[in-house]
């Protein structure tokens, strides 16, 4: 990569101190739906199918909310701090609730709180009549106020108290339907993964608070000019490691397609709009401190850039309608850490905003296809649903075609702009990789498209598929208008409406002066692009729309050593389990014969010997003078003769 001069820098934030009017309410956008939380479960037997009412109500409220304080910094653009009360006071560490309002925080709190909103509702028709109803709008709310808490945290530590509650809540949500030892085993899984993320997250505190005194995010962005190359590549590598855990990235990727354990409504929310867009935001919110160092940048670019590749791979030979949305969710995700590796930091908020619509569409649709097909989640079994379930057929081929990547709809405004920026940054692999992998994103998604609506209907004798009812299809239809024309409306163009308002938040990667890696302009790289999804709709079309995949025909068009290779996912989980569950029992088993032959041996040896030396010692006291009397004799005899002995020497 070749750095050369570039433009000036980005217009920078005011920051205004407020403590009334809309800004002095936004407290009020995570308490209401914890309210919710703890409402709903303390109520939940009286309550009944009217916790939904409450749990809705919490979210629209924090909906209605958001959309204030983002009116407000549309009007009077600015970073608002709102204070709030301390909660930790030691030395020079002071630490409160403390709520940062600007440009970024809007745009996530509108997709949380919006999606958010809609998954609320799509639940009603979707869990009715689990006996766990209440309980599942309860955690709804709990998740939804753990990432609001996130999104709006003033500092770090803030910011990981609601991370670490989202952790809980995704924990909550995957096992809900705990009964299941698969689905108990998924939650864990997620759990632990992300404990490891976290940890990285931890030590990435100690060192800002080490190097700069403050966990202040404000401070940190302001001071992050005055890191040396060292620490600045260290707790960027920090932060992505945490970051990695929450979004997904090799090689803590791998508890999200199990993650597809929870009900359906669970699946939207954690792979759309909250958790695992956890650690884009991270990132992009410190983008100040990740220009400091170039080379930590490009170690981000290629994680992003192989997580792409690799979850594409595997997606094209998955057969669970959910998993492969969410190896396709891993997939996307690696394209907005490209974003953030090659200093696009608004291209990679812009495909989180516009995946977010799509994607969450997307879980939504597979949801109504198993409503439809008595929870059947095979690709094999399903086929034909094309005129049984229209609203669902009709917005699913509009998410179809924007996470492929088809103009004008919006995954094609977001991540071609992504791969033009690192082709104009100078990352040529970075954006070769990318290219391809957007040829298998055009291909999968044709795959899971074709096989669940069209063709034959391949379901079971006695499944009668069906059209889901309103709360289920009217979140659908919104995400579909947001999926047809939110990439169109938002950013069309680099100077789109979303690129001039996340500018002040973005890091200034002026100094880095980026090159392209040839002469190709914009226009140029669209085409090549909209030439790359065409090649993969194209493919996948003569692989599975031309052929015959009937109940007698079940045989994938994609087949051979590789292609079990990748249905296998690349052996990782195996690879995993063999090092940290077989290697680590062996290891934990060792260390524990250690534990009570070497240690506790020694421990109770001492002890042993003591008590023996004590029952040795006790015979001699008897108790009768003339015992002891005889003794000492004996021993005034004993020490005469050695007296003589040694006068007679």
């Amino acid at each position: 990569m070749v750095l050369a001069a570039a433009a000036g820098p980005a217009p920078v934030n005011d920051i205004l101190t407020v403590t009334d009017g809309v800004i002095g309410l936004a407290w009020l956008i995570p308490v209401l739906p914890a309210l919710g939380f703890v409402l709903v479960l303390v109520a939940q037997r009286w309550l009944a199918a009217r916790a939904a009412y409450l749990g809705i109500g919490a979210a629209v409220a924090a909906f209605g909310l958001s959309v204030a304080v983002a009116w407000q910094v549309i009007a009077a653009p600015a970073t608002y701090l709102r204070p709030l009360p301390r909660w930790i006071e030691v030395g020079t560490l002071s630490v409160g609730f403390d709520l940062l309002i600007d440009q970024l925080t809007v745009v996530m709190l509108l997709v949380v709180t919006g999606v958010g909103l809609l998954v609320h509702v799509y639940s009603v028709g979707y869990m009715l009549g689990d006996s766990r109803f209440a309980r599942f709008f309860a955690y709804l709310n709990l998740f939804l106020a753990s990432m609001l808490i996130l999104v709006l945290g003033s500092n770090l530590l803030t910011l990981f108290l609601g991370w670490e509650l989202v952790g809980l809540s995704s924990y909550l949500l995957i096992g809900f339907w705990f009964e299941k030892r698969a689905y108990a085993t998924a939650a864990k899984k997620a759990f632990i993964t992300n404990r490891v993320g976290d940890v990285a997250f931890m030590v990435a505190m100690f060192l800002a608070f080490a190097t700069l005194g403050t966990l202040d995010i404000v401070a940190i962005v302001e001071a992050a000019p005055t890191l040396t190359s060292s620490v600045a590549f260290t707790l960027v590598l920090l932060l992505l490691g945490g970051a990695a855990a929450k979004s997904a990235q090799i090689p803590l990727y791998v508890w999200l397609p199990d993650a597809m354990a929870g009900p359906t409504p669970v699946s939207a929310l954690i792979h759309a709009a909250t958790m695992v867009t956890a650690g884009v935001y991270l990132t992009v919110r410190l983008s100040p401190v990740l220009v400091q160092s170039v080379d930590a940048m490009t170690i981000i670019a290629w994680i992003g850039a192989s997580t792409a590749l690799l979850a594409a791979l595997i997606a094209i030979r998955q057969d669970d309608i959910k998993k492969v949305l969410a190896y396709s969710t891993v997939s996307q995700l690696g394209y907005m850490f490209i974003g953030v590796g090659v200093g696009a930091f608004r291209e990679g908020i812009f495909h989180l905003v516009t995946h977010a619509f799509f994607k969450g569409l997307l879980f939504l649709a597979a949801g109504s296809v198993m409503h439809a097909l008595a929870n059947e989640t095979d690709l094999w079994r399903m086929g034909g649903l094309r005129k049984v379930m229209p609203v669902t057929f009709a917005t699913s081929t509009i998410a179809w075609l924007a996470i492929s990547g088809v103009p004008p709809f919006a995954g094609f405004f977001s991540k071609d702009q992504i791969l033009t920026e690192a082709y104009l940054h100078g990352y040529g692999g970075v954006y070769l990789v990318g290219l391809f992998g957007a040829v298998l994103t055009a291909f999968y998604m044709t795959r899971w498209y074709v096989m669940v609506f069209l063709g034959p209907a391949r379901h079971a004798d006695g499944v009668h598929p069906h059209e889901s009812p309103a709360s289920m299809t009217i979140p659908l239809v919104v995400l579909g208008v947001l999926s047809a024309i939110g990439g169109l409306v938002l950013n069309p163009v680099h100077s789109g409406p979303l690129y001039r308002f996340l500018a002040p938040v973005s890091g200034d990667i002026s100094a880095l002066g980026y090159t392209p890696v040839g002469p190709l302009g914009e226009p140029q790289l669209i085409a090549i692009s909209i030439v790359a999804v065409g090649i993969g709709i194209t493919l996948a079309w003569l692989a599975y729309a031309r052929r015959d995949l009937s109940r007698g025909r079940l045989v994938d068009p994609v087949r051979g050593p590789l292609a079990e290779v990748m249905e296998r996912r690349f052996l990782v989980d195996e690879a995993y389990e063999a090092v940290f569950v077989t290697f680590g029992t062996r290891v934990a088993r060792a260390l524990t014969w250690v534990d009570r032959r070497i240690v506790d041996g020694a421990v109770m040896g001492s002890g042993a010997a003591t008590l023996a030396t004590g029952r040795l010692a006790r015979r001699a006291q008897t108790g009768m003078v003339r015992s002891y009397v005889t003794v000492m004799i004996v021993a005034v005899a004993l020490l005469l003769a050695l007296a003589v002995g040694m006068v007679v020497r």
